[in-house]
């Protein structure tokens, strides 16, 4: 298993993509120390695919997650929200035990503890 994009992630990240005139960029989706609920979701496009990536790829858009991150997001969903409070990516992580409101940052299931305590 890995992650899941919805359809609406990957409209939108096709357009982003197409923006950017680089056919060789992917989007890649990580985890990292931080955050009110002690680990965030970070996003960035990337040209350099690792041999240790997990690759998902729907209608034409890759994405990349590295192997230390792919253990907080195995079977995390990636959708792309619009509503009246705006438009964002939106992880729902079954990994999760509890995020925080803005929806940016977790503490995983296995533990970990909040990074501000």
């Amino acid at each position: 298993m890995s992650i899941i994009l919805t359809d609406s992630a990957t409209r939108k990240l096709s357009d982003l993509l197409s923006e950017e005139n680089n056919p060789n960029l992917k989007l890649r989706i990580f985890v990292s120390g931080g955050g009110c609920s002690g680990f965030q979701y970070g996003f960035t496009f990337d040209e350099q695919q690792e041999d240790s990536d997990s690759v998902v790829e729907k209608g034409g858009v890759k994405v990349l997650v590295d192997s230390v991150s792919l253990r907080y997001l195995n079977g995390a969903e990636v959708d792309f929200v619009e509503d009246l409070g705006g438009a964002q990516f939106v992880i729902r992580n079954p990994n999760a035990a509890s995020s925080c409101g803005c929806g940016n940052s977790f503490e995983p299931k296995a533990g970990g503890g909040c990074a501000n305590a």
